[in-house]
């Protein structure tokens, strides 16, 4: 197969159109990390259809992914994930509004996104981001420190900036009315991922680009990035969004 022919790119972002089972080992590229918000597979929608097999694909070319679902297409489809990929983590994104269908279940207000990796942990980079904590924790009282006798009290004061461990529980205010596409992410939901996956200058791919969000967070992250879309029409939407900058300012708060 011919390297395939960028749809969209300025230097930083570069867009593909075509099937990421296809296009993704034609680029020959190794990326950082993954992003991945695949079709869940769960509605009667013509777009919503797992693409079987590009779980193999992306673990040929990285050992880190995030990958957002449900947890029925995450047990729908556990085999295929635990065939060549460990489980890191989760995060919980909380949102203002669901987009579930159903009437007669609590409202589902969230979605989870997965970090898997293989190969040893120690390799895989991952630079947990930090947040504004409460102001009492910049300053913390060392009542017990190491010396002739460990149990000594000392009353020294230790300054510290009062940032915390970003939480796996993430509020981010989905685009609803203003998605250019129908699942489109908040990049101020996608930012910190790519900040603790992959590393200042690294390259990250989405090979279901969609909207083009993922690529317009790297970019803002000072990450280089590479996203792969199905449907020219919705390549088309992300191109634009791409050429105007972030219209939503970084949304997601």
């Amino acid at each position: 197969m011919s390297a395939p022919v960028p749809y969209f790119g300025d230097g930083t972002v570069t867009l593909y159109l075509g099937d990421c089972r296809e296009v993704l080992p034609a680029l020959g590229v190794t990326p950082d990390c993954i992003v991945a918000d695949p079709p869940y597979g769960e509605t009667s929608l013509a777009w919503d259809r797992w693409p079987d097999g590009w779980l193999d694909i992306a673990a040929t070319v990285t050992r880190s992914l995030w990958c957002f679902g449900s947890l029925r297409m995450y047990l729908e489809h556990a085999g295929e994930f635990q065939a060549a990929w460990k489980l890191s983590q989760d995060i919980i994104w909380e949102k203002q509004n669901g987009s579930g269908f159903a009437t007669d279940r609590f409202k589902r207000v969230h979605e989870q996104v997965t970090h898997w990796y293989r190969g040893s942990w120690g390799t895989i980079h991952h630079d947990v981001p930090r947040e504004a904590g409460a102001p009492r924790s910049a300053t913390i009282y060392r009542s017990r420190a190491g010396g002739d006798h460990l149990g000594q009290i000392n009353p020294a004061r230790v300054q510290r900036d009062s940032s915390r461990m970003a939480l796996s529980i993430v509020r981010a205010r989905n685009l609803q009315g203003r998605a250019i596409a129908p699942t489109q992410k908040p990049t101020g939901l996608l930012e910190p991922m790519i900040a603790y996956a992959c590393p200042p200058g690294g390259l990250v791919v989405d090979p279901f680009a969609g909207s083009g969000s993922t690529l317009m967070a790297a970019r803002m992250t000072g990450r280089r990035a590479i996203g792969i879309e199905l449907h020219e029409p919705q390549a088309e939407e992300a191109a634009r969004w791409l050429c105007q900058g972030d219209l939503f300012g970084g949304a997601g708060a």
